[in-house]
């Protein structure tokens, strides 16, 4: 194997496909990049098992093959030469790399130790890149991290005719986004549970990349218990979480609201942080709503105590309601508007948070539930 390449594509092909890589593999060939040359293309690809990637980049080919070496380190290396074309050659068992005046030579792994990529299942349609990327970075924040609950580290994907809905919790909140896609089957119906940091990685990836993300999904057979994503040169397989048992979380949003908080989210969300400073990680944040306006306190150890009021426009009873604050700025940076509108049913049961306009109307297509914590005054 032998070939020439620009240095910024080499090292963004590598340094994307050995972000997925495991930090302690099972075997040492899954900490490795596989570069195959094959007719003026270079194949960048890995694979732990659970989560394939391939990259595909244009280069000037002297003798196809391929050549199997850590990702880590090719990653590091390739994003700290200069910026000059890199001329990259397997020679028996080392990988010699030169770019300008530097030279390195690393050690390779045997390629037929290596597994076999998946096959990307059938597609299922297309959506936006951007949109995409900007629609599950709003759910997967509220996805759990507890790997002792696998169910909760997912976010279940629902694809209804031309609808594609994105749910996450971990328990304590739930995010849910709903958009339009284009699928390939106008009548399709089918869900999905895709590890969460899996499906936030390859979607921050793929939206920048502008054009449309083609997702691909079995439908039973070959393929299935995989979701495949595509856009540009790039491939992502992952294995799909087991949603059998995945609560209808979509009843937990209430049918009706007794209270409603119209309030500038930059101004929340700068009030929440300096007020939370004296609190501990457990201590909730107090959110006093009220014709006036809106208080935000918290009391900390030590008698430490912070509170601050801010312009909102309330309807409804007066009510004090508490959050983790963590949790309820995650949901203020995740509503990607300007103001929002907060709904309650009562300080004890979960509070609503949705976008809204200039006009102070709720923005459909995305939600925030969080849960309250009970305090006592």
């Amino acid at each position: 194997m032998k070939f020439r390449v620009e240095r910024d594509a080499l090292a963004d092909a590598v340094a994307w496909t050995a972000k997925s890589l495991p930090n302690r593999p099972s075997v040492p060939v899954l900490a490795g990049v596989m570069l195959r040359v094959t007719d003026g293309q270079l194949g960048v690809s890995g694979f732990d098992y659970e989560v394939s990637s391939q990259v595909s980049v244009d280069v000037q080919g002297d003798a196809d093959g391929a050549a199997l070496v850590s990702g880590r380190l090719l990653a590091e290396i390739t994003k700290a030469l200069p910026a000059k074309p890199v001329d990259i050659a397997a020679v028996g068992a080392h990988l010699e790399l030169v770019c300008g005046s530097a030279r390195f030579t690393l050690p390779t792994m045997p390629v037929e130790d290596y597994p076999t990529l998946p096959e990307m299942p059938a597609s299922a349609g297309t959506v936006d890149a951007a949109a995409f990327a900007a629609a599950v970075a709003q759910v997967a924040v509220a996805a759990g991290r507890d790997e002792t609950l696998p169910m909760m580290t997912g976010v279940r994907i629902e694809l209804n005719g031309s609808t594609l809905a994105m749910l996450a919790t971990d328990r304590y909140r739930l995010a849910m986004r709903e958009m339009q896609w284009r699928p390939d089957d106008p009548e399709i119906s089918i869900n999905a549970l895709v590890p969460a940091r899996t499906l936030a990685d390859t979607a921050k990836t793929l939206g920048p990349l502008g054009g449309d993300v083609t997702l691909a999904l079995a439908h039973g057979g070959a393929g299935e218990g995989m979701i495949g994503f595509a856009g540009g040169t790039r491939r992502t397989t992952s294995r799909l979480l087991d949603g059998a048992n995945y609560p209808p979380v979509r009843s937990l949003f209430p049918a009706s609201h007794n209270a409603e908080a119209r309030v500038t989210v930059a101004s929340l969300n700068e009030v929440v942080r300096r007020v939370a400073l004296v609190a501990d990680r457990t201590t909730p944040v107090l959110l006093s709503f009220s014709d006036e306006g809106l208080v935000v306190e918290a009391g900390g150890t030590e008698e430490a105590r912070a509170s601050e009021a801010m312009e909102a426009t309330f309807s409804g009873e007066s009510l004090t309601i508490g959050f983790n604050p963590q949790y309820l700025l995650d949901g203020l940076a995740a509503v990607g508007s300007q103001n929002a509108v907060l709904s309650f049913v009562d300080a004890f049961k979960p509070a609503v948070i949705s976008p809204a306009g200039d006009d102070g109307e709720i923005i459909p297509g995305y939600r925030y539930l969080i849960m309250p914590i009970r305090v006592t005054r």
